[in-house]
Order: structure tokens, then sequence, then C-alpha cells
């Protein structure tokens, strides 16, 4: 069981980084702005669990947005995981269906504490914004199950 979870995991990082170059690609594409929504979870988290992100002006936006970007990474390498186990215990879908369901999951994963912690609304995005969420999510969710089949089969 322990070695599926790291097999996960290790497919979870393969997937966060097609998950980041689809994302780039389509910022420099669009010449688009990254998004805030990483750095105002942590801030709005780090408030709702009363432990203070140290450091002022610039040194404390630079430390809210690494941590948003490691929560990225944390997220994508657990989810990963999470997609070992299931197999470790008899239960992973297809290729294709194991795909969506980790792109499910990795979306819900992060924009569920989003929305939780009223960062976003997914219900008020416009079909660019769900197309700008949705389609890095599914490169996550492809190269995850396609990393995981090679290192098992």
């Amino acid at each position: 069981m322990f070695k599926r979870l790291l097999l996960g995991a290790a497919a979870g990082a393969a997937g966060t980084t097609a998950l980041n170059a689809v994302t780039y690609a389509d910022m420099a594409w669009r010449a688009r702005p990254a998004s805030s929504t990483p750095e105002d979870t942590v801030e709005k988290l780090s408030d709702a669990v009363g432990v203070e992100v140290p450091g002022d002006g610039d040194d404390r936006a630079n430390r809210l947005s690494a941590l948003g970007a490691l929560s990225g990474l944390v997220s994508g390498v657990g989810v990963g995981a999470a997609y070992g186990l299931l197999d470790a215990v008899g239960l992973r879908p297809n290729r294709a269906g194991g795909a969506l369901l980790v792109a499910a999951g990795a979306m819900v994963g992060t924009n569920g504490p989003m929305f939780a912690l009223q960062v976003t609304d997914p219900t008020s995005w416009s079909v660019a914004d769900w197309v700008t969420d949705v389609v890095p999510h599914l490169a996550y969710g492809a190269v995850v199950a396609a990393t995981y089949a090679a290192l098992v089969d």
C-alpha cells in the first residue's frame, strides 16, 4: 500500500508540472496575470486559524505568494497519492476515468477551500474563467493517470 501511495505521489508531482505548464502557457499566450487566489486563500486561512504570516509589506506578500504556490504543490502531490491509495484498495478506474476522477478531485480540493473561505465563487465564473480552470486540471488528471499507469503496469 505504501508503495502505491508513493507512486501516486510521484504521478501527482508529474501532473502538477503539467498543470503549471498549461497554466503558464495560457498566461503567456493571453498575456493574463497570475491569479491571486492561492495567496488570498493562505491569508484567509491564516486569519481563520489565528496563525499570523510574519513580515510586513513585500516580505509578507512574498511569503503569502510562496505559501500559495506550495499549497498547490501539496494539493497536486496529495491528490496523486490518494489516487495511488485507491489503486491499493482495488478501486483504480480505467485511464480515462482515472484522469477525469483525478482532475475533478484536484478541482474540488483546490476550489473547495477557496469557496469555503469566500475567496472565489465558481457560480459567478464566466465561461472563460471555467475554461481557464478546467483545462489545466484536465492536463493534470491525464498526466497523473498516464504516469501512474506507466509506473505500476
